[in-house]
Parts: structure tokens; sequence; C-alpha cells
């Protein structure tokens, strides 16, 4: 068996692997990216990407729809069209990650990587040529794979996942959707739009689980407004053939439902990607339900081997992977880094979309801050009444005593554009009155956050101020 060694071996080539081995290139340290499948992971090759380009699609198609007094008439959707131009982009993406691993110094292989010792692993290429590669650091990026439940299992043509979601031609005629989370619900929208019947079952007693009751308002407004059915606090007990589909069993409210559908999306989460990885051959230890277990460095409880990304256990989002990706390689290079991150921005692509960054507001008031919020209207912007955009809110909550912004939410077209701005604002440590004096140019959407600073603090010019001026002085808040 060949034997090849490697100053630093990174197992997986998704969001997180490729920017540590990008990194580690641009550092001078021998790398290499080990992937299974094709460069991007999920993220790029049936997550994010594809997944976006089909959104986009279908917004398009009906945001045309909804101006039909003006257009002549609704696009008809060739699917196979459709998905030929996400799988370009795709293709296109992949293609670049290559070029800069290979532009920076890093070695790419594909295949099964297998830890086999301390500093060692085999690596299968499923040709019988195996080889022996040898290491002095490890980075896991291996990620996380969907999870099957049993009463849908993928081996059904017509039940899948969100790889098949992001491939179906023809459109479907109806879909349910087994999970109310992020997939479920951005799929769900995008396919609705796209002329497709669709239903969500969700187990708990609303969708997209966590969210601020004021930012998911507009959400299944717009739901009910493109005809998707919501069941929540309800079960999907199983599903009876019925020609090339079949009915899907739904318990809710006592009784048992019966939905048509030619297309059953499981979007009910993921468990980590280290089964079979060989972690017992080098002590990596995990916690109780398999995520790698890491400190700010990344480090896993062996001092040479790191972890990044989805593996490392939720939130499971492609932006953390990178940073940590980042931070792992940084580390290795000897750099003064760590992954300390004061607001992982949360989006979700449904329409509006949502983002939320820092603390909401009743994370605040469990903390025992003394919380106040600032809520804005979209639809008193300028902006989002010329873009046909007036569904939505901004949420701003800060402490009351010291001004400074704790979180914030939006809901509303492009808001995970707009949510960067409240990230810079939390880390660094910014007042409300630090957003509500900054000028934000008009008309545009990004003036919601000022005004949603100023309402927080009852400043508000665009909507009535529902409460006082906080008591607190900008000097002494600065102070505190």
């Amino acid at each position: 068996m060949a034997t090849e060694r490697y100053d630093v071996v990174v197992i997986g080539g998704g969001p997180g692997g490729y920017p540590a081995g990008i990194r580690l290139g641009q550092h001078g340290k021998k790398a290499l990216v080990i992937e299974r499948e094709n460069l991007g992971g999920v993220c790029l090759n049936w997550g994010c990407i594809p997944s976006k380009a089909i959104i986009h699609a279908a917004n398009l198609r009906h945001e045309v729809e909804a101006m039909k007094n003006i257009y002549s008439a609704v696009p008809e959707v060739n699917a196979t069209e459709l998905m030929s131009w996400k799988d370009g982009i795709i293709k296109k993406q992949r293609t670049g990650i290559a070029g800069l691993l290979k532009a920076n110094g890093c070695d790419h292989k594909k295949g099964d990587a297998t830890i086999v010792g301390p500093h060692a692993l085999t690596l299968s290429t499923g040709n019988g040529g195996d080889e022996r590669i040898e290491f002095d650091k490890l980075i896991i990026a291996t990620g996380a794979s969907i999870i099957e439940i049993p009463p849908f299992p993928f081996s059904e043509p017509f039940i899948g996942y969100a790889r098949d979601a992001v491939a179906y031609d023809p459109i479907p005629k109806n879909l349910v959707i087994v999970g109310g989370g992020v997939i479920g619900c951005e799929l769900g929208m995008a396919y609705a739009k796209l002329g497709a019947k669709v239903s969500i079952v969700e187990m708990l007693d609303s969708i997209l689980p966590g969210t601020d009751k004021d930012l998911l308002r507009p959400i299944t407004k717009t739901m009910k407004k493109v005809g998707i059915e919501v069941f929540t606090q309800a079960k999907a007990a199983g599903y009876e053939k019925k020609g090339d589909g079949c009915e899907v069993k739904v318990e809710v409210g006592g009784e048992t439902k019966k939905i048509p559908a030619d297309r059953v999306l499981v979007a009910v989460g993921f468990k980590p990607n280290t089964k079979g990885l060989g972690l017992e051959n080098v002590g990596v230890k995990l916690d109780d339900r398999g995520w790698i277990q890491v400190d700010t460095q990344c480090r896993t409880s062996v001092e040479h081997v790191f972890a990044v990304g989805d593996v490392t256990g939720p939130p499971l989002l492609a932006h953390r992977a990178t940073t940590m990706g980042e931070v792992a390689a940084e580390v290795i290079c000897g750099k003064p880094s760590a992954f300390d991150v004061v607001a992982m921005p949360l989006g979700t692509f449904t329409d509006p979309e949502v983002a939320v960054a820092g603390l909401t507001e009743a994370q605040a008031k469990e903390q025992g801050y003394d919380v106040r919020t600032g809520v804005f209207p979209m639809a008193a912007l300028g902006r989002a009444g010329a873009m046909n955009a007036t569904e939505g809110v901004v949420k701003v909550v800060i402490d009351g005593t010291t001004d400074v912004i704790l979180g914030v939410g939006i809901t509303a077209y492009n808001a995970c554009d707009l949510i960067a701005e409240a990230c810079l604002a939390l880390e660094m440590g910014s007042l409300a009155e630090d957003l509500a004096l900054t000028v934000h140019a008009h008309p545009t959407l990004a003036e919601g956050l000022m005004e949603a600073a100023k309402a927080a603090r009852g400043e508000a010019l665009h909507i009535l101020n529902k409460r006082e001026r906080p008591s607190a002085k900008s000097g002494e808040a600065r102070a505190q």
C-alpha cells in the first residue's frame, strides 16, 4: 500500500473542510482535503445553493403572479430547464473550489477515509487503489446526514429528503412535507409558488420552532396566501400506496386525516457523520448524541485532532462551519485564533425571509436583562411598498439600563442580507443609539433597522412610539 505524509489532513470537503484547506495552504502547510463525494458538501450540492436557486425561480414567478394586473401572463414552469440551470450553478461553484484549493497549494483526493491510528488513515478510492496517509494534525469536517424515520423509508421512489427535493422533475402536484423546520418551510413555499399543493406536518405547536412570534406571523400569513396547509401538533403516522404516489396518514386533533401525495419530503433533522470513521482508533470523545465535542479552538479531546462544522453539533450552519474551519487551520498554524462568535446569524429563506442574531426577547428576559424592544413594520417603509414587499417586521432587543443591543430579528424581503449589519453591531457591543444615529440610505429596506433601534429608545419617526424614552443617557450607557 502506497504511503503519503502531510502536515495536516482534512476529512471532508464541505463548507468547513475546504476553507480549512485553503487557509492551511495560505500559511504554507502541506495539506490534503479528502472528500468522498463532491467538493462543497451538502451546502453546495443539495442544500443551501440548489435550494436557493429553486427558491429564487419560484419567487420570480410569484412576484409576477402578484402583479398580474400589470403583466400579461403568469409564466409556465419548465422543471427540466429549472433543474438544468440549478445544476449549472453547482458545477461552476464546484470547479471554483477545486481551483482555489490548487491555487493555494492544498491537495485534494476523492475517497473514503478511515482513521487507523493516532497519526494515520487509509483512503479507499473504490477501485482497489487504497493508500495509507500519515499526518501530524487532523481536522474532521465530515458534516451530518439526514435522519430517516421508519414510517417513511427512502427506498420508496416517492419518498425522499432534501437531496431529492432539489431535483423534482416534474413539479409535484401534491407535496407532503414531514417536518416544519427550515428545510420544510423553505422548500414548501418554493414548490407552492411553482404550482404544487403543499401540506406541512409538524409535531410541535408551531412551524420554525423557537422563532419569535412577532417574526413568525408574516410567514404564516404568506403560507395561507400561497395555499399551504399546515398541521401543527400533528404526527405523520405512515402512508398507503395509491398509484405512483400515496396517501399520507396524519394524526391531528384526535383524528386521522389522509392527504394525497405524489411526493413526500422528510425533513425532521440530521445526525452526525461519525459512524465508520474510526474515531475510536484515535480516541476522540463524542457527546451522548454522537456529536464531536470541541473547545473554542475547535480542538477535540485529542490534542492533535480538530473538528469543525456540523459534525460538532447544532446549529448546523454553513457559515458556522466555514468560520470554524478557518479557526482550526489558524490554530494549527500557530495563530492566536478562537471561535468566540457573539452573533451567529440564523437565516431562513421563506417568504418573507426571517433572520435572527443574538438574543430573542424571551431569552433576554430569562437572563435577567431589563428588556426593551423596538418593533418596526416593513409596511411603513416606502421602499418596501415600492417593491410590493410590505410583509414583515424588524425587532431590536436592548438592555433598557445600558442601551446595549442584545439581539435583532428581521422578517422581511432580503432579511438574510439585512442581518449582517445587526451582526456587526452585536460583535462590536453597539448601543441602540449607535444604530439609530447611523445614517441609512433612503429609500432602502435597511432603514427598518435604524427605525427599530429608534423605536426601542422611544424615538421612532415613522411609527407611533409605544413607550417613553429610556431614562439612561448616552454617556451613562457608554460608561456602563
